[in-house]
């Protein structure tokens, strides 16, 4: 018989013999098991669960009290159910719980980054709902053994390793492509800034070269004054002063002059006296 209340009780020596069950949550923690799903794509599932010895009689005339015996009962009641649900659903219901919309983050041309909405497949029952059904599933097999199942969690998935490299690969050009967009804008930001530049050093050299010009018109009119002035003033210093000028940039080593002894040109050479 099943005794669950506290306090003491009557044992007959020798014929009644008793046995004492935990009634606390005790774990079950499954084996990763790869199994296909609806869609064909191979994933690795590690699942695990909670459960209690729920009717002590029970579960010790189906698995002798053990303990033991009850978790590799328990192996296969809740790896098969999850093996039925998983296969008989895609992917996408398996690793989602709703349809919520989910955002990628894309650079633009322009190097401005923008959300953008992914299109995705939407779902119907999502993986709470699965796995409430293996719960359910698991719970009504477990209760004949005096268990009850009180609660069955996805722990991980995982892609087999054919599926896991395409899915690196993908991710890889992903960023690959993605890197390429910023060097892309790297490159354009460079030409725009070296262009910029050019634009502006053609803008100062012209600056200067019109400042030059007007200086040196400013130098030349004041200069043509004061010769102006000079020549009022003394127009035989201003004609010596001016052949002197001729004279240095017409006369050298390499320049030879035909003239007329009464060239004007003459005029101040004729009126030197020889050093003696």
């Amino acid at each position: 018989r099943e005794i669950t209340e506290p306090g003491l009780k009557i044992k007959i020596p020798f014929i009644q013999q008793v046995h004492y069950f935990d009634k606390r949550l005790l774990q079950w923690d499954g084996r990763p098991t790869r199994i296909p799903t609806l869609d064909k794509k191979y994933i690795w599932v590690d699942t695990c669960a909670r459960w209690r010895i729920n009717n002590s009689l029970k579960f010790l005339q189906s698995v002798a009290g053990s303990e033991s015996i009850a978790q590799a009962k328990l192996d296969n009641i809740i790896e098969g159910a999850v093996r039925n649900y998983i296969s008989d659903n895609k992917l996408i219901e398996i690793v989602r719980n709703s349809n919520r919309p989910i955002y990628t983050t894309q650079v633009t041309a322009g190097g401005k980054e923008i959300r953008v909405k992914r299109e995705v497949e939407p779902i119907e029952k999502g993986r709470e709902k699965i796995t409430r059904t293996i719960l359910k599933n698991a719970a009504e097999k477990a209760l004949p053994l005096g268990i009850q199942v009180v609660d069955v969690r996805i722990k991980r998935i995982n892609y087999v390793e054919s599926v896991r490299q395409r899915v690196f690969e993908r991710m890889i050009a992903e960023r690959k492509q993605m890197a390429a967009q910023y060097r892309s804008q790297g490159e354009g930001e460079k030409s725009k800034i070296l262009g910029d530049k050019e634009i502006q050093l053609k803008t100062i050299l012209s600056q200067a070269y019109r400042e030059s010009q007007e200086i040196k018109g400013k130098a030349d009119a004041e200069a043509t004054k004061i010769y102006a002035e000079a020549f009022g003033k003394d127009p035989e210093f201003y004609s010596f002063v001016k052949t002197l000028e001729i004279y240095k940039s017409t006369l050298d080593r390499n320049t030879w002059l035909i003239l007329t002894t009464d060239s004007d040109y003459l005029k101040y050479l004729k009126s030197l006296t020889p050093r003696k």
